[in-house]
């Protein structure tokens, strides 16, 4: 849980992590950074898709202030005019009462867009705009460890100048499924993520990116062997996605893993792990 207390002329926070993992966080005269964070680490995948509405400011606030993860993910995707926005599909169809790509926008065509509430998450969210990614670095930067998944490779010059412009190259994780755009983002000074499939870690030879691999976010459903390698490949955070329940937390805590990217944050945060 994250609690903040405010004292005289500062502002504090602690963070209790997983189960019997606790690390105190303190806000310093900077930004939070990476170096802040516990030995395990919750990250809200897209907020937590099965508690909040996914990538929209109210879940990604929520997310926040329920203090159930050390790390908010979100997807950023580009529009026609260079604009970056938080969007997980290449269409709206799926998430939003309009169709047709994403990339087809303009920054002005895109304040008209409205989130569909999902079905089957908890509670009642209201009819809101997708947000931006500078209103997401604004809003959140410095006070939480962000993670955007850079889907549209040409935009990282830009992203990267946003996030740089705001003192934030040690607060946010950058991720993608290609290596080549995570050596371009550790180039760019950059914290980079790379994420595997399944099928893509039985080949993968991931001590050959540890040079550059700030976090190998694998996929949970991989064999052991193929997650033992990740955790033995010299990255120093290996993570694991997309987790759902404590059970396969559970499992690859036990392989080696460090921390967990998870639908279900709230979920997992109130289920101590079960160690074997």
């Amino acid at each position: 849980m994250v609690t903040r207390t405010v004292l005289t002329g500062l502002t504090a926070l602690a963070l209790t992590g997983p189960a019997d993992f606790t690390a105190p966080l303190e806000w310093g005269g900077g930004p939070l950074t990476v170096d802040a964070l516990p030995p395990i680490v919750y990250t809200a995948h897209r907020g937590g898709a099965l508690e909040v509405p996914e990538n929209s400011m109210s879940g990604l606030m929520a997310a926040y202030e329920r203090g159930t993860a050390q790390v908010i993910d979100a997807d950023t995707r580009m529009l026609r005019d260079g604009t970056l926005v938080v969007m997980h599909d290449k269409t709206l169809d799926r998430t939003t009462y309009t169709t047709g790509p994403v990339r087809g926008l303009t920054r002005k065509e895109w304040q008209r867009v409205r989130l569909r509430p999902p079905a089957g998450v908890p509670g009642r969210w209201r009819v809101e705009r997708p947000p931006t990614v500078d209103e997401v670095l604004d809003r959140f930067g410095g006070r939480v460890v962000l993670m955007l998944e850079a889907k549209d490779a040409e935009s990282l010059t830009r992203l990267s100048a946003m996030i740089h412009g705001r003192g934030l190259a040690r607060s946010v994780f950058v991720n993608t499924n290609k290596p080549w755009v995570a050596r371009r983002a550790h180039d760019l000074g950059l914290l980079a993520q790379l994420w595997r499939s399944r099928s893509q870690l039985r080949t993968d030879r991931p001590e050959r990116w540890a040079s550059f691999l700030d976090v190998l976010d694998v996929d949970y459903k991989a064999r052991d062997a193929d997650l033992l390698r990740a955790v033995n490949s010299g990255v120093p955070r290996v993570w694991a996605h997309t987790v759902t329940t404590p059970r396969q937390r559970d499992r690859v805590l036990r392989l080696g893993c460090n921390g967990v990217i998870t639908d279900a944050p709230g979920l997992l945060s109130r289920t101590p792990v079960q160690r074997r």
